[in-house]
């Protein structure tokens, strides 16, 4: 775990920090469910270690409750989880990604390139990373609430790879439909449509998940951030 210093001077946060066995290399932030920063955000972090990244997850809920560890097996954990999200303020979690953002480029060993990957929540955080910083390249996996942000989209001028869950009960197909015509309208803009899948077909152990429909996002995920990561991204 790792300190991070909010921008707004609010205080400190932690993230769980996963370092590369080589020399170096460039960073991704891997942005939290609402679930908080649990064991399957940091096995992401460690994956992604093992492919040769500084992996950072912040703990994005700190501002409501600290070490927030939560999973999706239980309906109390639900009705926590909700509660988190309703009470999280969009704005100030994207600062803090930019803080992360910060911490992670200045990191010893790490290229200074950074990218982002967010699930679910954070699947919005890592559009909104897209349209509003520098980050270096963003991957959304079932973002929520996209079709009410879409006035963003042109802002984006680095990599974006979007995986949509065509059956995701969280985002109607009018909206699914909405954000891939503004999605096309932009080229740096990649979208991905995984037929016959729910919210969160790639959580691990989730009642929703699809392991080929998974298999194929992280694959793409994996060449999408060698390609912008690894080989020369600029920020």
């Amino acid at each position: 775990m790792i300190q991070i210093e909010s921008l707004d001077n609010s205080g400190k946060f932690q993230g769980y920090l996963a370092a590369p066995a080589g020399k170096g290399g460039p960073g991704v932030l891997v942005i939290q469910e609402i679930f908080g920063v649990n064991a399957g955000m940091r096995a992401l972090c460690d994956d992604l270690a093992q492919q040769g990244y500084f992996a950072l997850c912040p703990d994005l809920f700190w501002r409501q409750q600290p070490g927030v560890q939560l999973t999706d097996k239980t309906d109390d954990e639900w009705q926590r989880a909700f509660a988190l999200y309703q009470g999280f303020d969009v704005d100030k979690g994207v600062n803090d990604l930019m803080a992360a953002m910060g911490a992670l480029r200045k990191l010893a060993g790490c290229s200074g390139v950074v990218g982002a990957v967010g699930y679910c929540l954070g699947g919005k955080l890592a559009y909104l990373m897209a349209t509003r910083t520098d980050v270096d390249a963003a991957i959304s996996y079932y973002g929520v609430g996209l079709e009410d942000m879409l006035d963003e989209m042109p802002e984006i001028r680095r990599p974006l790879l979007m995986h949509i869950a065509a059956e995701d009960k969280f985002v109607t197909k009018e909206a699914q439909q909405k954000i891939l015509a503004a999605a096309a309208r932009n080229p740096h803009v990649v979208a991905h449509v995984y037929a016959g899948v729910d919210h969160a077909f790639a959580r691990p152990g989730g009642q929703n998940f699809q392991a080929e429909a998974a298999q194929l996002a992280h694959a793409r995920s994996a060449q999408f951030l060698a390609a912008h990561l690894k080989k020369g991204g600029a920020h």
